[in-house]
């Protein structure tokens, strides 16, 4: 009886549980949420003041008893807790014109690949006591390729690259399954630390990791480009103490972020060099897709091309691949049930 109430006043939502945003999809709506994996929190009485884009508005400007936190590290759960009240307020953001006591909605979330068991349990379990009535787990990589649409039921290499805030998945599907994959804990964040560490050695400069961001996304890219691109950065000088403001352009940039870059072709080569002959025939034709925030750098899919010699594009609307393939499994969970993550 309680489990009929559920479904009647419950929505199926699909989650990407990101280290840097959080995306939900809502069966039979779309995606109604994109804001940021961070949470503000009163450390006097640990009540938590606001979710989402209102918190990240907080980042660096709160006094000594409020913190803005990330529960979410490199992909996994670091802070179990706050992040079952984040979940907690999405739930109910979804259903706020519903019951909240009857709200039990079914679950579709997104991991990295290559987690353990202690970590996919812990977001199995954060979900369920947000108020989850049912939790399924897909790896991202399998999402990501959903959710571009490419062939994975059929016999042929698939190549997806998902590049978020905290990991970068590598994977090469065929037939409902990876083949070989990979996972670095080197994404998104990892490039904003490294223009926040170029601006520290080259200019004394003190950046915080929301102006690192914005300058990333104003300017980043990763091969020459036609016109040069400039930004002015602002930050505290690490010599007087003062405020001070320096000019940067994309060359710069694209210095700051070339170790991380490199790291991440390594391994999309390695991937590659893994694979089967007859999948790499397939990748040849096929190419490698990129998904994910990191992959709107400019100029990446040519360098990922030039470096490994398959075609690479962009997936439509790379920021929302995952979500959409958790909708997608949302919408006929018992078909898709043999791409799903056992816990």
């Amino acid at each position: 009886m309680f489990d009929r109430l559920f479904k009647i006043f419950s929505r199926d939502v699909g989650i990407d549980l990101g280290t840097a945003n959080t995306l939900v999809y809502v069966r039979g709506r779309g995606i109604i949420i994109n804001e940021p994996s961070i949470v503000a929190i009163n450390k006097k009485t640990n009540q938590v003041l606001s979710v989402g884009v209102e918190a990240k508005k907080m980042v660096g400007r709160t006094p000594a008893h409020i913190i803005a936190v990330r529960p979410l590290i490199e992909g996994v759960i670091s802070d179990f807790e706050v992040t079952e009240q984040m979940l907690r307020y999405f739930f109910n953001k979804v259903h706020k014109d519903a019951y909240s006591f009857l709200v039990r909605p079914r679950v579709v979330i997104g991991i990295p690949s290559g987690v353990t068991e202690v970590e996919r349990r812990a977001v199995e379990d954060a979900a369920r006591n947000a108020g989850a009535r049912e939790v399924y787990l897909v790896e991202e990589p399998m999402a990501a390729a959903i959710g571009a649409r490419l062939p994975i039921s059929e016999a042929v290499g698939n190549m997806i690259v998902d590049i978020g805030g905290g990991t970068t998945d590598i994977a090469v599907i065929s037939l409902w399954g990876i083949v070989t994959s990979r996972n670095l804990r080197i994404a998104g964040d990892k490039m904003n630390e490294d223009i926040i560490q170029y601006a520290r050695d080259q200019f004394q400069l003190l950046l915080g990791e929301k102006s690192a961001e914005e300058i990333k996304i104003l300017i980043g890219s990763v091969v020459p480009l036609k016109e040069q691109l400039t930004a002015a950065v602002r930050g505290r000088d690490l010599i007087s103490g003062l405020p001070k403001e320096i000019i940067i352009n994309d060359s710069e940039i694209r210095e700051a972020l070339l170790p991380s870059i490199n790291a991440i072709i390594s391994e999309v080569r390695d991937v590659v060099e893994e694979t089967p002959p007859e999948l790499v025939a397939d990748l040849m034709t096929r190419g490698i897709i990129l998904a994910g925030g990191g992959s709107l750098l400019r100029g990446l899919p040519e360098l990922i091309s030039e470096a490994v010699g398959i075609p690479t594009r962009l997936a439509e609307d790379p920021l929302t691949a995952v979500v959409r393939g958790c909708g997608i499994i949302l919408e006929d969970v018992s078909a898709l049930k043999e791409i799903l993550v056992n816990s």
